[in-house]
């Protein structure tokens, strides 16, 4: 019987191409979008992110969530140091969530206070992902836009306290087997972890409607 990370990494495999091919995120990995659209991204991951750790603190106690809350994965910090470099000093004055996003943050949220198992289907969507394909962008990004290679504008994608990030998915995967939950909350998690998806398949949808290549 397959166990449980390799379940939810099957079910959401078609997913995770489909975000990977979405319009927006094959121009931009393409280097066919200028630098704004790249910062517009980074905005938008600002939101994501600040609802999946705000929140963080009140569930590291929690038996089913609290084993995924682990410092070196934070990246807040990182993502307002981008922001700054992007758009300037007063980049939180400028900053505005797409609708799409603000569905996406208002799911996290809702899992946060109310269902922990919801929570690490999101925080293994978005953690996973970016410290995986997040390395193809912060590659693009540094050649296209000229980034110093792990510096500012690119923060988001440094993992500076995973010195082994390969070593580090193994011992996540590992967790999600020992997750505290019986196969209905594991399928219901499952289910959870492919809305995510379908909630990051929309905002970068409108992104791309935002950044059209011009024809």
């Amino acid at each position: 019987m397959d166990s449980f990370s390799t379940l939810i990494r099957t079910a959401s495999r078609e997913q995770h191409t489909a975000a990977h091919n979405a319009t927006f995120m094959s121009d931009l990995l393409g280097g066919r979008l200028g630098v704004d659209a790249y910062a517009r991204y980074t905005e938008q991951l600002w939101f994501v992110y600040e609802a999946l750790e705000s929140r963080a603190p009140e569930l590291a106690d929690d038996p089913v969530a609290g084993p995924f809350i682990q410092p070196e994965l934070l990246r807040l910090a990182a993502l307002e140091k981008d922001l700054a470099h992007l758009r300037g000093p007063d980049w939180r004055s400028t900053l505005t969530a797409l609708p799409a996003t603000e569905e996406y943050t208002r799911r996290i949220t809702e899992c946060a206070r109310t269902w922990p198992g919801g929570y690490v289907a999101h925080h293994y969507t978005r953690y996973l992902g970016d410290l995986s394909g997040g390395q193809v962008v912060r590659d693009t990004a540094e050649k296209t836009w000229g980034f110093d290679k792990k510096g500012d504008g690119v923060r988001f994608y440094v993992f500076e306290d995973i010195a082994n990030p390969a070593a580090f998915k193994r011992g996540y995967r590992e967790l999600l087997d020992r997750v505290r939950a019986d196969d209905l909350e594991k399928q219901r998690i499952i289910a959870e972890c492919k809305r995510a998806f379908a909630l990051n398949i929309t905002m970068l949808l409108v992104l791309g409607e935002e950044f059209p290549l011009s024809a």
